[in-house]
């Protein structure tokens, strides 16, 4: 006889689940899930975590755009577009300042479109009432420009984030501040409104002189009241 025969059949299936055992792991995971769904609900809706990423690569961009042309070069956020005012704080584009044949910067200064740029996702705004000049302090207003002979597409005003020849940030602590909402298709140059009650709905970060970014961990970072708006406020 083979000493296979000889091993008891009990003993052969003695790795199976019960149906006891599969039933308790389809209990843990179950909390496990509902757990990190908690925990998701805090960190920012798809489109602001999205928009709050392009936006970094964008500022990292103008920063690389001015080293490397030897000249100012500014990220823009659309105030109030002559001709396609549906992209009104959600059109991100950047600029450099014309030079001559010498290097030297033109006077006065001439904007030339360095990027594309980006449009925020759907129902995703910038804040002009929470992105400051001085964000630790919730102070001063970002300065604006005027954008013109450019494609029709981009001419318009806008809010403006500046880097130097060097590739610094001449408004350290300055805060870029986006939002989950709404605005109505015929009122495009109103601020937009909460969607909902939550402080999921906003992110952003804080630009420093070397060009770097610190991401807000929590509203409290961002404003204070940010994380209590109500449906239908303004931002």
């Amino acid at each position: 006889m083979r000493a296979v025969d000889l091993i008891p059949y009990s003993r052969r299936h003695a790795s199976a689940f019960t149906l006891v055992e599969l039933l308790v792991v389809i209990a843990i995971m179950s909390i496990l899930m509902a757990a990190g769904a908690i925990g998701l609900g805090g960190m920012g809706g798809k489109g602001v975590t999205s928009g709050v990423a392009t936006a970094e690569s964008l500022f990292d961009e103008a920063r690389s755009v001015a080293v490397g042309q030897q000249t100012r070069a500014r990220v823009l956020v659309a105030k109030d577009l002559k001709n396609n005012p549906a992209d009104n704080l959600r059109r991100i584009v950047i600029v450099s300042a014309k030079v001559d044949d010498d290097g030297s910067e033109i006077s006065p200064p001439e904007w030339e479109i360095s990027s594309r740029g980006v449009v925020l996702p759907d129902q995703t705004f910038f804040s002009q009432d929470y992105s400051k000049k001085d964000q630790a302090n919730s102070t001063g207003v970002l300065e604006e420009m005027t954008l013109s002979g450019a494609k029709a597409a981009y001419e318009g005003n806008y809010f403006y984030y500046e880097f130097n020849s060097q590739g610094i940030c001449t408004t350290p602590g300055a805060g870029f501040v986006i939002g989950n909402g709404s605005r109505g298709v015929t009122k495009t140059a109103d601020k937009p409104r909460v969607n909902s009650s939550g402080k999921s709905d906003f992110g952003g970060f804080v630009i420093w002189r070397n060009g770097r970014t610190s991401v807000f961990r929590s509203p409290a970072q961002i404003a204070s009241g940010i994380d209590s708006l109500n449906p239908g406020a303004t931002f």
